[in-house]
């Protein structure tokens, strides 16, 4: 073994999961830990329990990394939800972590190797807490010195009392992480009762983070939290994310700006605003509808109907014609009757979509829904699910089709070969919508193009660039 123990750090789930794996990165670099691929000590795989699918995923993940011959350690979501019982399901395991002991990963890891044992959590409702973790208020100066260095082994800060970040990629596109945890009480969803109570973190961390990002070569930045509409509440300040947005645009380096995981019932006019018409801010609505019904969501204990969900489109559409909008629908849920799921098909085939994603009902454990009368038969969701998926992938493919023979501005993100370019546009967030291919000659990575949308396949585009462009 080297004298300088080497860590693997694979990261399952959402964006948020993404960032927490940076800030581990930086944490472990900065107690002695090496970063690396081949032949680890350690491999630490950041695990995501949102689903069942997901969950599964994070399993057969943590056995197949312990066949390397490596120590496995367990982090994430599905290790703070679990904790004891996952480490008992789970010999393979070294450890299981919680997010308390991320600010101390180091040592948790010194502890593994030298074969020191420590107790698995026992998981507590984390909305009883005050979260530190996995986000912490930290009083950053507004001129860290050495922030903008443009070394990208630098961790953030490049110098100070506390180290946050590592980037583990060259991509030109980055999350950012406004908060933590939520205060809603949706009765299907868990994910309070792990991730805590909603933690902002402070703007000038935020344009700090931003600024360091900037320097690295990143220009676009994605917006991420349990719910972003919620940013700034609990500093007091309710419209925090309209004075934040332009302020991040405004970073030198900084080409587009990207929210994520809007909450209908929070949409402020002034919020809509800023999104919808600030240059420099994508005109892009990742709204979360769930349902569309309203005494589905009365169940879900979440706001809407039709007809406000429709008025809410409306409104956006009106500043921004071309805003993209993007949302996920829950089917099956329980009670769901024919006459509710037929009002969320009605209001599909008048919203124009962008993206639509369709999850089946499960019951998730301490969740209220899963104490709920009215559990659909398992083919009766399966066949909601089918049937939803298949006009979604009609619906949205029509909407890429309204979008041929208009202009978009792509960054490119991939050289694919012979005159082709993989980007997205405005509309398109990363990961979870679709892309544009661009055709064109000497482009590279990070640079935002303006094209001719000429085709689409799904909600994929294919656009060209005008003769002596971009």
């Amino acid at each position: 073994m080297s004298s300088r123990r080497t860590v693997s750090l694979i990261t399952l789930g959402c964006a948020r999961n993404e960032v927490d794996s940076e800030e581990l990165a930086a944490r472990l670099e900065a107690s002695g830990w090496q970063l690396g691929e081949d032949d680890p000590d350690v491999v630490v795989v950041n695990t995501c329990g949102f689903i069942d699918s997901a969950k599964k995923d994070s399993i057969d993940t943590l056995l197949a990394a312990s066949d390397s011959g490596a120590k496995v350690v367990a982090a994430g979501c599905m290790a703070e939800r679990y904790g004891k019982e996952l480490a008992d399901a789970l010999p393979e395991a070294s450890a299981v972590i919680s997010f308390d002991d991320y600010t101390t990963i180091g040592e948790r890891l010194d502890d593994v190797m030298e074969g020191r044992a420590f107790a698995p959590h026992t998981p507590r409702d984390r909305r009883t807490l005050l979260p530190l973790t996995p986000v912490e208020r930290r009083s950053v100066a507004k001129n860290i010195p050495g922030h903008g260095e443009t070394d990208p082994a630098a961790p953030y800060p490049a110098s100070g009392p506390r180290v946050l970040r590592k980037r583990l990629d060259e991509s030109p596109v980055a999350s950012l992480k406004l908060a933590s945890g939520c205060d809603r009480r949706c009765t299907f969803c868990a994910i309070p009762a792990f991730r805590g109570s909603y933690v902002s973190r402070t703007p000038e961390e935020l344009l700090a983070e931003a600024d360091w990002l900037a320097h690295r070569g990143v220009r676009e930045l994605v917006l991420v939290s349990e719910n972003s509409t919620s940013y700034g509440k609990d500093l007091g300040d309710l419209r925090a994310l309209e004075k934040l947005l332009p302020q991040l645009a405004a970073i030198e380096g900084v080409e587009r700006v990207r929210a994520s995981y809007l909450q209908p019932a929070e949409l402020r006019p002034g919020l809509i605003e800023v999104l919808a018409a600030t240059e420099g801010v994508a005109p892009y609505f990742d709204l979360s509808f769930q349902h569309a019904s309203g005494t589905v969501l009365r169940r879900m204990r979440r706001f809407g109907d039709p007809q406000r969900f429709l008025e809410l489109l409306e409104a956006v559409r009106k500043l921004a014609p071309e805003a993209g909008v993007r949302s996920n629908f829950i089917v099956g849920f329980p009670g769901e009757t024919d006459e509710e799921f037929g009002e969320l098909v009605g209001f599909l085939e008048q919203a124009r979509l962008d993206v639509i994603g369709v999850f089946g009902y499960s019951d998730e454990d301490g969740t209220e829904a899963a104490t709920f009368e009215g559990k659909l038969p398992q083919e009766v969701v399966d066949e909601r699910v089918r049937l939803l998926t298949e006009l979604a992938e009609e619906l949205t493919s029509q909407r890429a089709e309204e979008r041929i023979g208009h202009e978009v501005d792509v960054l490119i993100e991939e050289d694919l070969g012979d005159g082709g370019y993989e980007g997205r546009a405005a509309h398109q967030g990363p990961e979870v919508d679709g892309s544009v291919t661009v055709q064109g000659i000497g482009l590279l990575p990070g640079q935002i193009v303006r094209a001719t949308v000429v085709d689409s396949e799904g909600v994929d585009l294919i656009a060209r660039i005008k003769a002596g462009g971009p």
